[in-house]
């Protein structure tokens, strides 16, 4: 078995390469190819933590996956990251488990790379200011994303805390992220500037007000994972002429603001636009008209973990990088 640390996925993985490899699943998952059982998700209230484990089969590159990822928001305090994961990678010819590596850059990356997708087909072309709500470790990988697709001018962060904004504003600098950045304290006029906005909080309660927004915005919201967790309020969900879902079977279920607009009887699942890959494969589309307010909403799923586990175990074969074990 090959073992590949965070360090190795880093240097080996990067923006393009997950998008490339997100969207050939997308596909595979249009065309069937793809099984994906509903993922295990274990809370620890007295934590307000919780444990996902998440298995998927990908028939078409005879491989399968589970990722094991944890999320303890009071990590940080102990020094520890908030969000911990691993994926084991098997071959579905003959069962040999051929790779585990580290997820939690990972997942960060395949949920950017889902974000850039969503983006590329939803917002403008001429998409200038991005603002980003929520300057967690989630988020950067959701900026690169974006900026993998747009040529964005501005980036206004807004968080509960300015230092961690600031601090965040100058890891995209050292990163090579040459766009300018300001720290917003005003989230109402951070909304209405944006061309796009990005939401990565684990809020349970929405970050920002959709009366806000202004024609043309896009959303991308990655953030709640939970029923009881909401990003956007439902003025939002309302508003929103196109609300494109990553993967609809668990956004019915975990996707708290959608979940909260349905049960209040105003709006229902069957008004979603599109799953992103009916986007990608093209049989509907995205961004029609100018003026549109788009929303994506991404609660992940198992096979965005396995298409990029995949590709790093490719890639990491290809490069001889990565400890070869006897388990």
């Amino acid at each position: 078995m090959l073992i590949i640390n965070e360090q190795q996925i880093q240097q080996l993985y990067k923006m393009a390469d997950a998008i490339k490899d997100i969207s050939a699943v997308l596909k595979a998952k249009a065309s069937g190819k793809i099984n994906n059982p509903h993922r295990t998700v274990l809370e620890f209230p007295e934590h307000e933590a919780s444990a996902l484990y998440m298995p998927s089969a990908d028939s078409a590159g005879n491989v399968s996956a589970v990722k094991v990822v944890t999320i303890f928001p009071g990590n940080p305090a102990q020094g520890k990251p908030t969000t911990q994961g691993v994926v084991l990678l098997s071959d579905a010819t003959n069962g040999e488990h051929i790779a585990m590596m580290n997820a939690s850059y990972l997942t960060r990356l395949r949920t950017g790379a889902l974000s850039g997708i969503a983006t590329d087909f939803l917002s403008k072309k001429d998409s200038r200011i991005l603002t980003v709500i929520g300057t967690g470790a989630m988020a950067f990988e959701q900026v690169l994303g974006v900026l993998a697709v747009r040529s964005i001018k501005k980036i206004i962060l807004v968080n509960r805390t300015p230092e961690k904004a600031q601090a965040f504003g100058e890891k995209l600098l050292s990163f090579g992220v040459d766009v300018p950045f300001e720290i917003a304290s005003d989230v109402s006029n951070a909304v209405k500037q944006a061309d796009i906005i990005c939401c990565a909080t684990r809020s349970n309660e929405p970050v920002f007000r959709g009366c806000d927004l202004q024609p043309g915005t896009h959303i991308n919201g990655v953030g709640s994972y939970l029923p009881h967790m909401r990003e956007v309020d439902g003025t939002t969900v309302l508003s929103a002429d196109k609300i494109v879902v990553d993967d609809l079977t668990g956004v019915k279920e975990e996707a708290g603001e959608l979940m909260h607009a349905a049960a209040s009887g105003n709006w229902s699942f069957e008004e979603v636009h599109a799953q992103l890959g009916d986007l990608v494969v093209g049989t509907e589309k995205g961004r029609e008209v100018q003026e549109e307010i788009t929303f994506f909403k991404s609660v992940g799923a198992a096979y965005f973990d396995l298409a990029v586990a995949k590709g790093v175990y490719a890639k990491a074969k290809e490069a001889g990088v990565g400890m070869d074990v006897e388990v």
